[in-house]
């Protein structure tokens, strides 16, 4: 049967069906977490799960909020987060913008070469970095991080960029020429606040990865550590439920980010797909 040939009535049963199962797979999970979060040790191992959290404590989250530390390392992650956002967009919206408006010899090459430093290990990096941050006076400071979690999120910052300032035609900036604009002049006042919104949901994922990034982290640093980094150190030998409850606190930021700037993300499709 052709795709033309399906009911409208099928089309939309297939269609919600994906959008609840991609839901379901992202909160979930989330649910889950919290459930453990807030039941203490007894929610933790009951089974089945209560669909509702009518026991709900927030002892634990307490308990956890209350251990040395963890304000200092949630606030030096975000610190680390926000410079890794600003360095991804200083260094991947030029890159972009240079890959959607000119044409030079290797430019497939050059878009698979940013996609495969993604591939590359991490781990045969951290003895290298260690000892040249150790030299240069990087180790164990918010910008060291920063820099390596650029190296991270730089690839998707570039891509997305490149997507966006193809979506925004080049007459735009031709009919800013020809009205006296230089090339910067047109570059600020037409395709920078058309790709602004696209720019800021690179922003968003840029914060996300850097936020959740665990092995630089505790790798390259010691007393300065992002909140990941000093939870794989802290629960370790902790009860399970104070790793949900920990658990529970690492992802929330991270949600209520993207839900708050969630108008961006919408607007980040528009402008690519046009």
């Amino acid at each position: 049967m052709s795709a033309a040939g399906v009911s409208p009535g099928l089309r939309r049963f297939v269609f919600w069906s994906g959008v609840a199962a991609l839901c379901a797979w992202v909160l979930v999970p989330i649910y889950l977490i919290a459930l453990g979060a807030f039941g203490g040790r007894a929610g933790v191992f009951r089974w089945p799960k209560n669909l509702l959290p009518w026991d709900a404590s927030f002892a634990a989250l307490e308990t956890f909020l209350a251990v040395e530390g963890v304000w200092a390392a949630a606030l030096n992650g975000a610190l680390v987060a926000c410079l890794t956002m600003l360095f991804s967009l200083l260094l991947g919206a030029p890159a972009g913008y240079a890959l959607a408006r000119y044409t030079f010899a290797g430019q497939s090459a050059f878009r698979m070469l940013v996609v495969l430093t993604r591939a590359f290990p991490l781990a045969i990096l951290a003895l290298p970095l260690t000892v040249t941050f150790i030299r240069t006076g990087l180790y164990d400071t918010a910008i060291g991080v920063a820099l390596v979690h650029t190296a991270l999120a730089l690839p998707f910052a570039a891509l997305v960029s490149s997507s966006l300032f193809m979506g925004i035609p080049r007459e735009l900036e031709e009919a800013a020429w020809v009205f006296g604009c230089t090339g910067f002049q047109a570059f600020r006042k037409i395709v920078l606040p058309l790709a602004l919104p696209g720019l800021a949901a690179a922003a968003i994922f840029a914060f996300v990865i850097s936020w959740n990034e665990v092995f630089a982290a505790s790798v390259l640093t010691v007393r300065n550590k992002t909140l990941t980094a000093y939870l794989l150190t802290v629960l370790a030998e902790s009860p399970l439920h104070f790793r949900f409850a920990g658990g529970f606190l690492l992802i929330l930021p991270s949600v209520l980010f993207i839900f708050a700037v969630r108008k961006y993300l919408f607007a980040m499709w528009g402008i690519a797909n046009r």
